[in-house]
């Protein structure tokens, strides 16, 4: 992993391995533009719902061996993702630190709870019994949606509490659950003009 540039709250990263390159830009204080070609549409599609309401403003360029498996490529960019937004946030001083989410699409309902902590930490529930198994878009199976929040909470160290309150549709339950992350995480990154200093009794996250 290398840093090109960190300036204020925006980072650029660069992942290259024997089975993905990567690179991740993002803005924090961002109005939700996005740019993103991962070679896995439906990713595409999560993370471009991903920026738009989270407000962040994200770039993301990859390719690997998706002739294989969309998995390296997948879990490649959600690993820069997370270590790019642990960048952007530097000493998280002024930030809320907190934000919740529970968003529907459709007949699906996502609750997300963030806490930018400095501790990893993934809590990952109630998608139904066989969403695991779905090809959802020819490229990305459900399996990967938890294995994304993983790769984000422990490169970025937030704590994330996903729940998945209901949903039939394999894309619906999957997209639910990116955009409540996305507002929970919107929230949770915000500025708040009454912090002074790190939110934390500790003095540091």
């Amino acid at each position: 992993m290398t840093v090109d540039t960190t300036t204020g709250r925006t980072a650029r990263l660069e992942r290259i391995t024997s089975e993905s390159s990567v690179l991740v830009e993002l803005d924090l204080d961002g109005t939700g533009r996005s740019e993103i070609s991962t070679t896995v549409p439906f990713y595409d599609h999560m993370l471009t719902a991903l920026s738009k309401h989270s407000l962040i403003d994200l770039t993301v360029k990859a390719t690997g061996d998706t002739h294989i498996d969309a998995h390296h490529t997948v879990e490649d960019v959600a690993i820069t993702i997370g270590e790019s937004l642990k960048q952007a946030l530097g000493d998280k001083a002024g930030i809320r630190r907190f934000g919740e989410a529970t968003v529907p699409l459709d007949e699906a309902l996502a609750h997300a709870v963030v806490d930018i902590s400095g501790r990893p930490y993934l809590v990952h529930s109630g998608e139904p019994a066989g969403q695991e198994y779905h090809l959802i878009g020819g490229h990305f199976t459900g399996s990967l949606t938890r294995h994304v929040f993983e790769a984000i909470t422990l490169h970025a160290q937030i704590c994330l509490h996903m729940r998945v309150l209901g949903g039939r549709d394999p894309h619906h339950i999957v997209e639910a659950q990116f955009k409540a992350f996305a507002r929970a995480l919107r929230a949770a990154v915000e500025p708040d003009p009454r912090v002074e200093g790190i939110p934390s009794t500790k003095g540091a996250l």
